[in-house]
C-alpha cells in the first residue's frame, strides 16, 4: 500500500509566506500603532548624542579638539557619526521609519473613523434595564400636557441633539425609540494628534534643508550686509541655495551696557546690553532705528538676529619698516574676565620688509597690581591702555592654511617686545605711538570701539512647527477629555399605560455617565408630566 503523504496542514505547519507575505507582514509590523511608539521614544533617545557630543556642523573647531584629546575613543565615535547626529544615517533612518509608520497608521484610521461618522447609531437593545444606567419614567394620562408618542420620540430627539448626540428615530419590532451616540470627536482630536506629529516631522525636514544659521562680529559704524561672504561663519541647510538669501543690512550705530553701580555685592555686574542699530529691509528702503537686547531678538526678512556676545575693538595703526600703512583699523579683542580684560591678535601680513604681529591684552581701566602686572579694575572704558608683545617674520598666511585670527602662530616669528626683552612691552594709551626697535615699524592705538557677535538664524519650519505643535496639543487634549457614550430612549405602552425608558453605556472609562443621566432625568422631569419613576443604576434585571 501507498504510504499517505501528509499536508502542512494536516501536521499543523504554518503555510510559507513567501516574498509577497513576507513584505505584507514587515508593513503590518511597521505600520503598527506600538512600533510608530516605539520609533517615537527611539528618536527622542536617538538625538540625546547630539547634546552629549560636540557637533560638527555647528562647532567644527570643537570636534576637532575633542579628536585630539581623545585619540583613541573620539575617532570610533566619528565613525558611528555622533559628531554629525542630525545628519547622520541611522538618524536619518529612524527619521524615516517614524515617518512612514505614522502614515502607515494614520491613512487606515481615518478611512474607518470615516466611515463611522457615516455609520448611524447602533441599534435599540431590546432590553435596556441591562445596562448600566437605566431609568424608567412614567408618564401621567388624561392631563393636558400629557404629549402624544410623537411627540416623546421628538422631545427625546431634541433634547440628545442638543446635548451633541447623533441621533436617529427607530421604529421596530422592539417599540419606537431613539438611538444616539457622541464622542465622535474623541478619534478626530486623536488623529488630529497623530497627523500632527507628521506635521512638525515634515516641519523639522524643512527647516533642515532650507534653513541656516550664521554668526558676524559687528564693530560700532560698520554695516552688516545679508551676503555669504559677510558671514563670520555659516551652517546652511542642506538644500541650501545662497541666491535665497534675502537683501536686508544691519549697522551698528552704538551699544550701550549698563552695569551695577549701587549693589555692593554685585558691583561692576552687567545689568542690561543694548545695541542701537539702523536696519533696511531692501536696498531701497529707508534706514529704520532698532534696538537688539538679549532675548529679544531683531526679526527681519524671515531671520532672527541675536545678541550673543560683546566686547572693545581697539583701533589702530600698525606701520611697516618702509613707513607705509600695513594695517588699519579695529581689532576685535575677546574678554576673559568680568571686567572685560580681553585678548588681542594683531596680524600685519603686508609689512615690509618683514611681516609683522602682535599679541596681548586690552584693559579697559588700566591699573597696575602689587606685582607690577597691569589689570583691569572696571568693565567701562575709563583708563584703556594695550599690553603687547610685538613679532617679526612669516606669519604663515601665504601658506594657503586657514588660521584662527584670535591666535597668533609665533613658531616661525623672532619676538621683538616682551617684558623678557630689554626693549620691554608695549604699552599704549588711546593717541599714542610706539616705534619699534631696530625700524621694523610703528604701531599707534587711534580710539577704542565696542563691537557685537550676533547669531543669524534662518528656520522657515517656525510658523508651521508652531501651528502643528498647537494641533498636536488640542487634539491631545480633545482625545482625552472627550467621553464616547451612547443613549437609547424606549418608548413602551403597557395595556394603555405609557412609559419611557433610557439607558446609557460608555465606551470606555466615563467617571461622567452618571452625571450624564441624571442630567438627562432633570430635563425629561421638566418637559413630561410623570406619575412614578424608578431608578436602577447598573441593576441588571432578568
Amino acid at each position: 500500500m501507498a504510504k499517505n503523504k501528509r499536508t502542512a496542514k494536516d501536521r499543523g505547519d504554518a503555510p510559507a509566506l513567501g516574498l509577497v507575505g513576507s513584505l505584507r507582514w514587515i508593513w503590518t509590523q511597521l505600520t503598527s500603532m506600538p512600533t510608530a511608539l516605539f520609533l517615537l521614544l527611539l528618536f527622542a533617545v536617538a538625538a540625546v548624542p547630539g547634546s552629549i557630543f560636540p557637533q560638527r556642523s555647528m562647532n567644527p573647531e570643537t570636534v576637532r579638539e575633542y579628536l585630539n584629546n581623545n585619540p583613541v575613543t573620539g575617532p570610533w565615535l566619528d565613525r558611528f557619526q555622533l559628531f554629525d547626529v542630525y545628519s547622520s544615517a541611522w538618524f536619518s533612518a529612524i527619521y524615516i521609519l517614524l515617518f512612514i509608520s505614522l502614515v502607515g497608521c494614520i491613512v487606515p484610521r481615518v478611512k474607518k473613523h470615516a466611515q463611522a461618522l457615516r455609520t448611524p447609531p447602533p441599534r435599540t437593545p431590546s432590553r435596556l434595564n441591562r445596562l448600566p444606567q437605566y431609568t424608567s419614567l412614567q408618564l401621567v394620562e388624561g392631563e393636558a400636557d400629557t404629549p402624544s408618542d410623537d411627540e416623546v420620540i421628538d422631545d427625546a430627539y431634541k433634547v440628545l441633539r442638543k446635548r451633541g448626540y447623533r441621533v436617529e428615530r427607530r421604529s421596530d419590532a422592539t417599540g419606537r425609540s431613539v438611538a444616539a451616540e457622541r464622542g465622535y470627536t474623541r478619534e478626530i482630536g486623536n488623529l488630529t494628534f497623530h497627523i500632527s506629529l507628521i506635521g512638525v516631522l515634515i516641519s523639522v525636514a524643512i527647516g533642515g534643508a532650507f534653513g541656516y544659521s550664521g554668526q558676524r562680529v559687528i564693530v560700532e559704524g560698520e554695516t552688516f550686509v545679508n551676503s555669504l561672504v559677510s558671514y563670520d561663519a555659516f551652517t546652511p541647510g542642506t538644500n541650501f541655495n545662497p541666491e535665497n538669501l534675502t537683501p536686508y543690512s544691519v549697522k551698528l550705530d552704538k551699544f550701550d551696557i549698563v552695569f551695577d553701580r549701587e549693589s555692593k555685592t554685585h558691583f561692576g555686574q552687567p545689568l542690561d546690553f543694548t545695541a542701537h542699530v539702523q536696519t533696511r529691509r531692501s536696498a531701497d528702503a529707508e534706514p529704520v532705528e532698532e534696538d537688539i537686547k538679549v532675548n529679544h531678538p531683531l526679526r527681519i526678512n524671515g531671520a532672527d538676529v541675536y545678541l550673543v556676545g560683546n566686547g572693545y575693538a581697539p583701533v589702530v595703526t600698525v606701520k611697516d619698516g618702509n613707513g607705509d600703512v600695513a594695517f588699519s583699523g579695529p581689532v576685535v579683542s575677546v574678554p576673559q574676565d568680568s571686567v572685560y580684560t580681553s585678548m588681542m591678535v594683531i596680524k600685519a601680513p603686508d609689512a615690509k620688509p618683514e611681516q609683522l604681529g602682535f599679541q596681548g591684552f586690552l584693559l579697559p581701566t588700566a591699573l597696575v597690581d602689587e606685582t607690577g602686572f597691569g589689570i583691569s579694575g572696571d568693565p567701562n572704558a575709563i583708563n584703556p591702555q594695550l599690553h603687547l608683545n610685538s613679532f617679526a617674520g612669516n606669519l604663515g598666511l601665504d601658506d594657503g592654511v586657514p588660521q584662527n585670527v584670535y591666535v597668533l602662530d609665533t613658531d616661525n616669528l623672532t619676538e621683538v617686545n616682551s617684558r623678557n626683552l630689554d626693549a620691554g612691552g608695549i604699552v599704549l594709551e588711546a593717541g599714542q605711538t610706539y616705534d619699534l626697535p631696530d625700524g621694523k615699524g610703528s604701531i599707534t592705538f587711534n580710539d577704542l570701539k565696542r563691537f557685537i557677535g550676533v547669531d543669524v538664524n534662518y528656520d522657515p519650519s517656525k510658523i508651521p512647527m508652531a501651528i502643528f505643535s498647537f494641533l498636536a496639543l488640542a487634539g491631545l487634549i480633545v482625545s482625552l477629555f472627550t467621553p464616547r457614550r451612547r443613549v437609547w430612549v424606549k418608548l413602551k405602552n403597557n395595556d394603555g399605560q405609557r412609559s419611557v425608558e433610557y439607558a446609557l453605556l460608555a465606551r470606555g472609562e466615563d467617571p461622567r455617565l452618571e452625571r450624564e443621566s441624571t442630567e438627562l432625568h432633570n430635563i425629561f422631569d421638566s418637559k413630561w408630566p410623570l406619575a412614578s419613576q424608578k431608578q436602577d443604576q447598573g441593576e441588571v434585571n432578568a
